[in-house]
């Protein structure tokens, strides 16, 4: 082949290339497709490729390490990783997980990954952390040990630095979420939220949120082809599950009552609870809270997940046995035999506790008098979040027959 026009006399198909002598082997180098490659930029490309023989550097070795880096960077795994999962968490939590990267760790942390030290990630992390929020700084860094260790696996990587950083991050200073369990201030809040004046949806949300002790991402993501009227059951698939398993949630009477009057408002939808800005989506995380701190408690009385602490604390307290009060609450149960053995044969015991659950709370709301008023409300809560407001189209939604439902409306 002529050096010096190795590509112009080659035919449209095919492809330019230089010869080289690595370590006695004769290697060829493509350099592009003429005519898209024109003749000046293959010459360009010839001498490089000369003068990295003359180096001592493998010109093929050296354009496959650089392709390889630049499909092996951090993001470029991180994604990989994430498209695996997609279907193994569960909604909420993938979605945290693409957001604490694509919001906290990919902007600074771009490069390939085997180029990555501990001092990269570090400095990545205390940006994170600079902002006070600590607990999101670590479950960040176990996020990043989830990739290298992933790319370790799969050969683009020889090292988990965030194993290097043990001890390098503030601690995170464990408390428990607010939640009131004695039985007289539990009554209290639940004369309040009967007497809850913003967005009927809201008010159905957090009635549920007492009677089921769901988690809040469950509730706030319930579909209504999740409820079964006729079984008086609401069944979560395992994709929305923190433990990815399906969880039943047997329904006592009076939240039945409440899923046909909330029916005849949101029924049309897919959720339970959407968004009062667009249906496509439901209410944001933060509803149940500001509805909690517009009745007057601070988030160091009670929050949307404490109801679940709540229920914890007076069914234990009330006798119930602490194996079907885990399985309500979708606890892990390390022996998985255990579970499954658990989950079928106690299911009656959470549909009895469930009922007795929904009673004594009717007790403790009956037991302290009428519903507190809004002005009491209003004295107790003093400064308060901005008043989510109600949805005043939502009562005109014509009501749709559902399974289980006698198509009558709701008095």
């Amino acid at each position: 082949m002529d050096a010096d026009c190795s590509c112009c006399c080659s035919p449209p198909v095919r492809v330019t290339g230089a010869s080289s002598t690595i370590n006695g082997k004769e290697k060829l180098l493509a350099l592009g497709v003429y005519p898209d490659v024109p003749l000046k930029l293959a010459r360009e490309r010839r001498e490089e490729a000369r003068r990295l023989v003359a180096s001592g550097i493998d010109p093929s070795a050296k354009r496959q390490a650089e392709k390889s880096a630049k499909s092996d960077t951090f993001e470029a795994i991180a994604r990989e990783w994430l498209a695996l999962q997609e279907h193994q968490l569960s909604a909420a939590t993938f979605s945290k997980a693409r957001w604490t990267f694509e919001t906290l760790i990919f902007p600074r942390l771009g490069k390939p990954i085997v180029t990555i030290k501990a001092p990269d990630l570090l400095a990545t992390l205390r940006k994170i952390e600079e902002r006070g929020t600590y607990e999101t700084t670590h479950r960040a860094k176990q996020r990043c040990g989830q990739i290298f260790r992933y790319a370790i696996a799969t050969g683009r990587a020889e090292h988990d630095v965030t194993a290097d950083l043990r001890g390098a991050l503030a601690p995170v200073v464990t408390k428990n979420r607010a939640a009131l369990t004695d039985p007289s201030r539990v009554g209290e809040l639940l004369r309040a939220i009967n007497g809850y004046r913003g967005a009927p949806t809201t008010a159905y949300a957090l009635k549920l949120a007492s009677r089921t002790f769901d988690r809040p991402g469950e509730l706030r993501y319930a579909e209504w082809s999740e409820i079964d009227l006729d079984k008086a059951e609401w069944r979560i698939p395992a994709a929305r599950m923190k433990m990815a398993e399906l969880h039943v949630v047997p329904l006592a009477r009076q939240v039945v009552g409440w899923l046909r009057e909330l029916h005849a408002i949101t029924g049309r939808g897919t959720f339970l609870f959407p968004s009062l800005q667009t249906k496509q989506r439901p209410i944001s995380e933060n509803t149940v809270n500001v509805a909690l701190r517009r009745l007057g408690y601070t988030r160091d009385e009670m929050t949307g997940h404490g109801f679940r602490a709540m229920a914890s604390t007076l069914l234990n307290k009330k006798g119930w046995h602490p194996d079907v009060i885990e399985l309500q609450l979708a606890h892990a149960e390390r022996n998985k035999v255990r579970a499954a053995y658990n989950r079928a044969q106690r299911l009656v015991e959470r549909r009895t506790m469930m009922q007795a659950w929904a009673d004594y709370l009717d007790e403790l709301t009956a037991s302290g008098g009428a519903v507190a008023s809004s002005s009491a409300q209003a004295s107790r809560a003093g400064t308060v979040a901005a008043e989510i407001p109600a949805d005043g189209d939502a009562h005109r939604i014509p009501r749709r027959k559902i399974s289980g439902d006698s198509g009558r409306t709701p008095e």
